[in-house]
This record gives C-alpha cells, sequence and structure tokens, in this order.
C-alpha cells in the first residue's frame, strides 16, 4: 500500500516565529529520514501572488473582499501541486494556510462574515495538524521587523488574535511560542513525528466540507 504525507500547517500571528519555526521544523524531518518540503502563503512569485505582495508592501491597493479571494485564489494556485507532492508520500510544512486568510479579513470588521471568509476556502486540502504559535501582540510588537506591512499594528494583530480562536478545531495545538527557539523547535518537531506516522495510509479530505 502507498503512503502519503502529512500536511502540517504553522499558524499564528505576525511576527511570531512561523517562518524560522518551519524551516527548523523541515530541517528535522529531513535529517530524521522523513522528505519534506516547506510551503510558504502567501506565495509571492505566483500571478496572483505578485498583487498581494505590492497590497502587502502598501504599493497597491484593494476592496477588503477582492484581497481575500486574491488570498484564496494564491492557496487554490498550489493545490494541484500539494496534493501531488502528499500523495507521493512527501511531508508538506506550510507556512500559514486558509486560516489565517479568515482571521485577517474577519479581523477587519467590515461586515464580512464567517461563512462567506470560508466559502472559497472550501475543497483545499485539510490540514492534519495545525500548530498555532501563541504568543501575546503586546510581545509580537517588540520583535525586530513589526510593523513593515500593511497589518503589523498591534490593535490589528490582537483582533487577529482573537479570530484565530474562532477557528480550532480538532487538528489544532496551541503552543506557548514565548520560550527560546531551539526549545520551541523541539517541541513543535515532537507534535509532527507521530502525525506523519498516523496519517500515512489515510486518504486526504477537504477543508471545511
Amino acid at each position: 500500500m502507498s503512503t502519503r504525507g502529512a500536511l502540517i500547517v504553522i499558524e499564528g500571528c505576525d511576527c511570531s516565529g512561523k517562518s524560522v519555526q518551519c524551516r527548523n521544523i523541515l530541517e528535522s524531518l529531513n535529517n530524521q529520514g522523513i522528505p519534506a518540503e516547506l510551503i510558504r502563503f502567501p506565495d509571492r512569485t505566483t500571478d496572483t501572488g505578485h498583487l498581494i505582495d505590492k497590497y502587502l508592501r502598501n504599493t497597491a491597493d484593494l476592496p477588503d473582499q477582492v484581497i481575500h479571494l486574491l488570498f484564496s485564489a494564491n492557496r487554490w494556485e498550489l493545490r494541484s501541486k500539494m496534493e501531488n507532492l502528499l500523495t507521493n508520500g512527501i511531508t508538506l510544512v506550510v507556512d500559514r494556510y486558509s486560516f489565517s486568510g479568515v482571521a485577517y479579513s474577519y479581523a477587519k470588521k467590515n461586515g464580512m462574515n464567517l461563512e462567506w471568509l470560508k466559502s472559497p476556502e472550501r475543497g483545499l486540502l485539510k490540514p492534519d495538524l495545525v500548530l498555532f504559535l501563541k504568543l501575546e501582540p503586546n510581545v509580537i510588537k517588540q520583535r525586530k521587523g513589526f510593523g513593515e506591512e500593511r497589518y503589523e499594528t498591534l490593535e490589528f494583530q490582537e483582533a487577529v488574535f482573537r479570530c484565530f480562536e474562532l477557528l480550532t478545531d480538532d487538528t489544532w495545538k496551541i503552543v506557548d511560542a514565548d520560550t527560546s527557539v531551539d526549545k520551541l523547535s523541539e517541541i513543535l518537531v515532537s507534535q509532527v513525528v507521530p502525525v506523519v506516522d498516523r496519517v500515512k495510509t489515510l486518504p486526504l479530505s477537504n477543508l471545511w466540507s
């Protein structure tokens, strides 16, 4: 029987350490002989990604509904690639996913409800594990680079933090990220490896279906 890889998603507010931890998890998995690749959203190299990059850097402006759908389209651009990698036994470590898309749009409080925001995400692949790096926004704001992009304000990050809490389900693990980089990596890898083994023969499923 063929085995598949696991879909592991790392979520959290801006500057919570997601990108560093994704790289560390990837390195640890590969060192243990577990084939793995890293995917980041938004993928700023695609057609939609170029426009998203301009928006995030405040060099382009778009209605909230339009940018929400662009973020979703950016994930759809990679869906087939992700499924092919997973079915060929490659575990994917994903830096942000649909949960960020919904939480950041919902935090704008402009009338877009959760069901409307989730709708374009339905049919994307459902993660096997979501690791949420919990770090209080007042700690995040002190980190290097905070404030360089559109959403990096304390008030907005506090709203995003509350929105993430509405999206948790049984695939989520909330991890206290207020610790050393190495210790956090150790904790995250200890959560990931058992899931990689557990889902090998399980079918892929779709998000919010």
